[in-house]
């Protein structure tokens, strides 16, 4: 998640979008809530999202500590998760842009078929900041997204909309990749995609369960699934407008997404009903070197990952 600094995003703001390239459960599993379309959503495995951590956080140290825009080691991660949707049949393309004299790239995954009319879309920021790995900010989503992405190619999911999954570039710096993206659209296209979900954030180690406030269906569906496991939720408001979903929301596209904390401190009666720790912050190492592997709350990570199938399979049927 980005910082809320104006002057990074009066930097990013000085954005050069250049042409497409194209390319060619483990013991508490959260357990789907009963429902027609829930049981067509797979259990999403913990330890297959963690062993995506092992792989960035691997690629962060072997490249000065970091995955940031612009560093070898974004575009080394980047090219990780796209050999993944490759070798599992995903169409993959990677976006290019210009932010703070570096180039940047967005990685966008289609699945093949469904209604191309109605593209149901989920992604995540792939970069950290310069400080460090950017394990759970946001290695978090991106992990979890890319095992969605690859549990509908293992079940050779079949949804009545169209499947896009998007991984995204600079968003450190103030969104830049994603409103590239968006920018990129012509109305038309934009006016194709029925909802964007965006996972920033999942795993916080000492975790909250928020969920977006934009889309009253997307909304819904994420409460639903909480509900089912007896998960009291509230309303995101640390990150409103600070992570990829805001470039969509902008242009009119429905959104949603979930988030378990960043620096603000959970309080006495969050603690009652999440657990953890009153008085400290959601995730003590965001946006620092400490946020490795070990900066990962696992109960908290399989729980949403687990929800971002549901609401995946549910809100493309």
């Amino acid at each position: 998640m980005k910082l809320l600094l104006s002057g990074r995003a009066l930097t990013a703001a000085a954005v050069a979008v250049a042409t497409l390239v194209t390319g060619g459960s483990t013991a508490g599993a959260a357990t789907a809530p009963a429902h027609p379309a829930a049981a067509a959503a797979p259990d999403i495995s913990i330890a297959a999202v963690k062993a995506h951590l092992t792989q960035l956080q691997s690629i962060a140290t072997a490249n000065g500590g970091n995955r940031a825009h612009g560093r070898p080691g974004y575009r080394a991660s980047l090219d990780y998760v796209r050999a993944k949707l490759d070798a599992a049949g995903f169409t993959t393309r990677v976006q290019q842009f210009t932010a703070s004299g570096r180039t940047g790239y967005n990685l966008i995954a289609d699945w093949p078929g469904g209604d191309a009319n109605q593209v149901v879309m989920a992604g995540s920021h792939l970069d950290s900041v310069t400080s460090g790995p950017g394990i759970n900010d946001n290695g978090s989503g991106s992990s979890a997204v890319l095992e969605t992405a690859l549990a509908v190619a293992r079940s050779s999911y079949q949804p009545t909309k169209h499947l896009r999954f998007a991984w995204w570039g600079a968003e450190e710096l103030g969104l830049v990749g994603s409103r590239s993206y968006v920018n990129s659209l012509g109305s038309a296209e934009r006016a194709k995609i029925s909802g964007y979900l965006n996972f920033d954030m999942i795993g916080s180690p000492n975790p909250g369960y928020f969920v977006y406030d934009d889309d009253p269906t997307i909304e819904k569906t994420f409460k639903d699934y909480f509900a089912g496991l007896g998960i009291s939720t509230e309303i995101e408001t640390e990150g409103d407008g600070r992570s990829d979903h805001a470039p969509f929301k902008n242009a009119g596209v429905p959104v949603g997404g979930l988030f378990s904390g960043a620096d603000y401190r959970k309080t006495s009666a969050q603690a009652a009903k999440w657990g953890g720790t009153a008085g400290r912050p959601f995730d003590p190492c965001y946006h620092s070197s400490c946020d490795t592997t070990a900066n990962i709350d696992d109960t908290a990570l399989d729980r949403n990952s687990d929800a971002i199938a549901y609401a995946v399979w549910e809100l493309s049927q």
